[in-house]
């Protein structure tokens, strides 16, 4: 009876020892065993396809993600909150390692990260902040406000305005923002409303709409067709015989949108230009309009640079170190604030997209024929 029971115990020591050993080698493991490197999957959720930046950003996340040795899985919610949802749902379930999210609406994404917070997933907000929620880690975007500044800056510039008042103008303006579940068009207009405001204050320039204020002038999902029948309405009823002079434009495909409703109005002859245009992104048509003379101006954001430090923050999440960020103290998402890396956004125009864009490789020159 001794002897049986002595063996009873190794072999139930022995099986305990081989299970400790598999689950310290990763096959099998709990997730807090398996930690960065070779095997671990991140789960890339990225708005839509409809605009060529955000294919650009899945792009080089999945190809620098590969470079760091990790497995994949890239999914586009098509401006749909309940197909993003459901899309992260299957991630979780399918036991990714950590979520990059660039969200469709930064509110509609509570319950579900509270699902990946539950499984010890960690999560990093993809240039627009994700709102209302304690269980974002990290945050990697451009410096948001600055881009409202450099479009402002353009206009003030184009327009030979000087700081501290003068003779100019007044010069007409109007006033376009992003969409109104994008956390990410407060920051934009912020940064261009302070530059504008002391002009408007001094009549040296006019909103002849009278819109000025955030929710008068968004643009839902950022869709060019939205902001082309507002530009429309605002021609027709602000304006008339009148021309405009400058329209501040977040966005390339919001741009797109403006300048068909202004073609439509008679502008873009010798007797009628175009007023001036801003726009964000550097998407090929833009920076073909911008070449062409039509749109005149936009904000580069190099989303290789982005996609790069999106995967170093998440490579160091899960390995255990610290990921590195420039600022700790300004995205407040309403339950915490958000440590972020900010990088910066740089103004082009016909006179420097050869240098920005295309000595930078970001474009090669006949993308742009």
């Amino acid at each position: 009876m001794r002897t049986s029971r002595a063996a009873l115990t190794v072999a139930v020591t022995s099986l305990a020892l081989a299970l400790t050993a598999c689950g310290q080698s990763g096959e099998g493991g709990s997730k807090e065993e398996k930690k960065g490197g070779e095997g671990s999957t991140v789960g890339i959720a990225m708005p839509t396809k409809s605009s060529e930046r955000w294919i650009a950003d899945g792009r080089n996340m999945v190809a620098e993600f590969k470079k760091l040795g990790y497995k994949t899985d890239l999914q586009y919610g098509e401006d749909d909150v309940d197909q993003q949802v459901s899309q992260i749902e299957n991630m979780i379930t399918k036991g990714v390692d950590v979520l990059v999210v660039a969200s469709i609406d930064g509110r509609a994404l509570g319950d579900v990260l509270g699902q990946a917070a539950d499984q010890g997933i960690k999560v990093i907000s993809y240039d627009r902040l994700i709102l209302g929620t304690p269980n974002v880690d990290y945050y990697a975007s451009f410096d948001n406000e600055k881009v409202g500044v450099l479009q402002a800056t353009y206009i003030i510039d184009k327009l030979g305005l000087k700081d501290g008042g003068g003779d100019e103008g007044p010069f007409t303006i109007e006033l376009f923002a992003g969409s109104p579940d994008d956390n990410n068009t407060r920051y934009f207009f912020q940064g261009a409303w302070k530059t504008l405001k002391p002009y408007i204050d001094r009549k040296q320039l006019v909103v002849k709409s009278g819109q000025t204020k955030l929710d008068q002038i968004t643009t839902l999902r950022w869709d060019g067709g939205t902001a082309q029948r507002r530009m429309d309405d605002l021609l027709t009823k602000s304006y008339g015989s009148e021309d405009v002079d400058a329209v501040l434009s977040p966005y390339d495909g919001i741009s797109i949108g403006i300048l068909s409703a202004l073609k439509s109005d008679g502008y873009g002859t010798s007797a009628k230009p175009y007023p001036i245009v801003t726009g964000q992104d550097a998407e090929i048509a833009s920076v073909k309009s911008i070449v062409a003379g039509r749109q005149t101006q936009t904000v580069f954001k190099d989303f290789r640079t982005l996609a790069k430090q999106a995967a170093q923050m998440a490579d160091a999440v899960l390995t255990d170190k610290k990921p590195e960020v420039n600022d700790d103290k300004t995205y407040d998402n309403e339950k915490k604030v958000v440590p972020a890396f900010l990088l910066d956004p740089v103004s082009v125009d016909k006179a420097n997209y050869q240098s920005v864009l295309v000595d930078s490789g970001y474009f090669k020159a006949s993308d742009l024929k």
